[in-house]
């Protein structure tokens, strides 16, 4: 029997390594067609480096359509050469011979997990990093004329940026208190940098800004300079103003450069959230419903995908047996199965916003359908 394993192992193997390659290759080749009109004059060194940061989380995508064109491919040849009709009249079942796919499944699922929650994220924040920085030197420009969430409470407003010295300009920082929300401070600067987790700010001024004290302003007569001048003085607690015309202020914030450049820079922001972020809003007392809600799908979302490699590797196995007769043949059910299944998908994500108690039902929806799916032709089978 271990010889057995052996044997179907090595069937396997080629077809679920040739599939990871080549969708990987169309995918990364889509990427690059689509940006190369501002990729002119790059380096390929630095291409190549920024194709493969997308490899993690492109790899997550294409695995499950591989895993259906490896069962494919080797049970429909295994069937069609009649070598399962010789194990099968020694008393082996079909089970056991097909044991070595939900190994080989298992395995995939493990690494699809791992790149999901812990490699893919970084990688991502990476890729937006690399190519706004970098490959096309646009840095923070994106961000001009928009008010951005950095962490810590602080949102960030650009008047301009200058790409060739990675500069901000005419900034605008707000950051209010979270005990009392009427209470923060606004921070105007003409020019500064963003850099890590940090933004350097010149030719700053610092306001404390009290509006619950504003709205008592109304009430202090204009004819008593004293009481007006306390309750304004309430109003704006505090007023900092750089000693020196070259001194500059730090500010910390929650997210880096490029977590800002992966969630703001693009139309649609890149999943940069991994198990730590993920669990981090989860464990949060403070954290809104929605925050809340939208962290269970993300994370179901991340699991629900690699275990879709179990799934489809049962639904491929009865359609193998019955049509993998050829290797064309073979390689458009495997594009059937997969474009099913990833349809079936995308569509429980779009009920989750309708289960606001349990969107894991959405985000589980094409697992549960395919798995099913292929429970009942194996029986039928």
């Amino acid at each position: 029997m271990t010889r057995l394993s052996r044997y179907v192992t090595l069937e396997l193997l080629p077809p679920l390594l040739a599939g990871a390659l080549l969708f990987t290759a169309i995918l990364s080749f889509g990427y690059f067609f689509i940006s190369s009109q501002w990729l002119t004059g790059v380096p390929i060194g630095l291409i190549a480096r920024w194709i493969g940061y997308q490899t993690p989380d492109t790899l997550v995508k294409v695995l499950p359509m591989a895993v259906v064109l490896m069962t494919v491919v080797a049970f429909g040849r295994l069937a069609t050469e009649r070598e399962l009709v010789a194990v099968q009249s020694g008393g082996i079942s079909l089970g056991r011979v097909a044991r070595p796919v939900w190994v080989t499944a298992a395995v995939v699922t493990a690494l699809s997990i791992w790149l999901s929650l812990w490699v893919a994220p970084r990688a991502n924040i990476e890729t937006r990093g690399l190519y706004w920085d970098v490959l096309t030197g646009a840095g923070l420009s994106q961000l001009v004329g928009k008010t951005v969430d950095l962490g810590n409470n602080l949102t960030l407003a650009l008047g301009g940026y200058d790409g060739a010295k990675r500069e901000l300009k005419q900034i605008r920082l707000e950051q209010w208190s979270a005990d009392a929300p009427k209470q923060g401070r606004i921070i105007f600067a003409d020019a500064g940098t963003f850099e890590n987790n940090r933004l350097t700010l010149r030719g700053y001024s610092v306001y404390s800004v009290d509006y619950a004290a504003a709205a008592q302003l109304s009430k202090v007569s204009e004819t008593d300079p004293v009481a007006f001048r306390e309750a304004v003085q309430a109003v704006f607690p505090s007023v900092i103003l750089p000693p020196k015309p070259s001194d500059t202020l730090a500010i910390d914030t929650g997210l880096s450069r490029k977590k800002t450049l992966a969630t703001y820079a693009d139309a649609i922001g890149a999943d940069g959230e991994g198990w730590n972020e993920l669990m981090a809003v989860l464990n949060d007392k403070n954290a809104k419903a929605s925050e809340r809600q939208t962290t269970r799908v993300n994370l179901n979302r991340k699991l629900a995908l690699p275990f879709g490699n179990l799934v489809l590797a049962l639904v491929a196995l009865p359609f193998a047996l019955r049509y993998g007769r050829t290797l064309g043949v073979s390689l458009g059910l495997a594009l059937m199965i997969a474009v099913g299944y990833y349809l079936v998908f995308f569509l429980g994500l779009t009920l989750t916003p309708l289960l606001p108690g349990l969107p894991e039902v959405g985000v589980w929806l094409a697992n549960v359908v395919f798995a099913g799916l292929g429970l009942a032709l194996l029986r039928r089978g």
